[in-house]
């Protein structure tokens, strides 16, 4: 059974393909970005939320994850992107914060904080 961790870091390391991304999470599992009033839940429901981040940013990927806590059933983590969002052109430069929590060897619940200015100013065409 994996760990919220190595949960994350599967979760991470799959964001270019929707359903292996979606496929971590508990059939009820959430995906949630309270700041941008985001929520998922449930496996298609995430496929489908990550498949609409990589239309409007393609080459949308993680890098430089760097977990705080680590136990068996919750991991805190920072992870970054840099990509540019296809509509405005823009570099997209992002450094997200995960909680994760996890049940059963699958992720139950993936909060996430960003930096909403920084969103705005990538996706906004000028």
């Amino acid at each position: 059974m994996k760990t919220a961790s190595e949960l994350l870091r599967t979760y991470l390391d799959n964001i270019q393909s929707p359903a292996a991304a979606a496929a971590v999470f508990a059939t009820d599992g959430v995906l949630e970005l309270p700041w941008i009033q985001v929520r998922a839940q449930g496996r298609e429901t995430i496929e489908g939320l990550v498949s609409g981040i990589l239309r409007k940013v393609p080459a949308f990927g993680f890098k430089n994850v760097r977990f705080w806590i680590e136990t068996p059933d919750k991991a805190f983590a920072e992870y970054e992107v840099e990509a540019v969002v296809a509509e405005s052109g823009k570099v997209y430069r992002q450094t997200y914060a995960g909680l994760l929590i996890a049940e059963n060897g699958e992720i139950k619940l993936l909060r996430e904080a960003l930096n909403t200015v920084a969103a705005a100013e990538a996706f906004r065409s000028e």
